[in-house]
């Protein structure tokens, strides 16, 4: 993965200059490779390998969902999947029902435009439920994404799907990402996630693609769980921080 790193390093440098990249004669018409078999293999594999982990963790997520909100468990979402189709992606809910998305949508604009890190905004969020900013820290409320890889809609491995609406404001080399099925996790997920900007992401996420192998894959999947209790503990670490500034903000302003 470290040789992998620094072929990304130089790939990033050539394709994100100037902010857009050249990868296919027709800008705007990137090639759509075929999905080798190794790749269905290998989700399938893993799948069934790790059935008694994700599905006891499937069962005490939906039973604390069932239990912090009213309303459904699961949320469907429409997202971009592999040569531009559209599929219904699932997730746990994790904000309350009928919550504005307003909000979110206009920041994630801003990111698209910004070269800034992609930080989210669940510090403060009161749309989301008990312990809803503990299953997105962790991804735990993307594991029903597991029927859609078995849907073969998406893989394990691979870009993150993104919205409608998203996808349009992509300028034309930034849709080449959808050359290769989205998945639950990926080269960006693994490689600093919050810490990039929009277009870092995409050139990881075109960058894997031209790069995509079993054994990439496979690393990947490995260092996903690592990557994810790291980025938890960031997160805890930095809500105490926020914590005890709102505190001592409080008691200077008694003084």
């Amino acid at each position: 993965m470290h040789a992998i790193s620094r072929k990304f390093n130089r790939s990033l440098a050539s394709k994100t200059s100037n902010g857009s990249a050249r990868l296919d004669a027709r800008e705007g018409e990137p090639s759509h490779p075929k999905i080798p078999r190794w790749k269905r293999t290998l989700d399938i594999t893993f799948i069934l390998l790790t059935l008694p982990c994700w599905s006891v963790l499937m069962i005490l997520v939906m039973g604390w969902i069932r239990i912090a909100s009213p309303g459904p468990i699961f949320y469907r979402q429409e997202r971009i999947g592999y040569r531009r189709n559209r599929f219904m992606i699932f997730k746990f809910r994790t904000m309350h029902v009928n919550a504005e998305t307003r909000t979110h949508a206009e920041y994630f604009a801003y990111l698209m435009q910004a070269d800034c890190p992609m930080t989210k905004l669940d510090a403060d969020d009161s749309r989301l439920i008990a312990c809803g900013r503990f299953l997105r820290a962790t991804g735990l409320d993307e594991l029903p994404q597991i029927f859609n890889v078995l849907r073969g809609e998406m893989s394990l491995v691979g870009p993150r799907p993104c919205l409608p609406h998203e996808f349009q404001r992509y300028e034309p080399w930034q849709k080449a990402r959808v050359n290769v099925l989205p998945g639950l996790t990926g080269y960006w997920q693994v490689n600093g996630k919050n810490k990039t900007t929009f277009n870092e992401m995409i050139a990881m996420d075109i960058f894997y693609a031209d790069h995509m192998s079993f054994w990439v894959d496979l690393t990947i999947i490995l260092k996903t769980i690592p990557a994810l209790i790291g980025q938890t503990s960031k997160s805890r670490a930095q809500r105490r921080a926020n914590g005890a500034m709102d505190r001592n903000g409080a008691t200077e302003s008694l003084n």
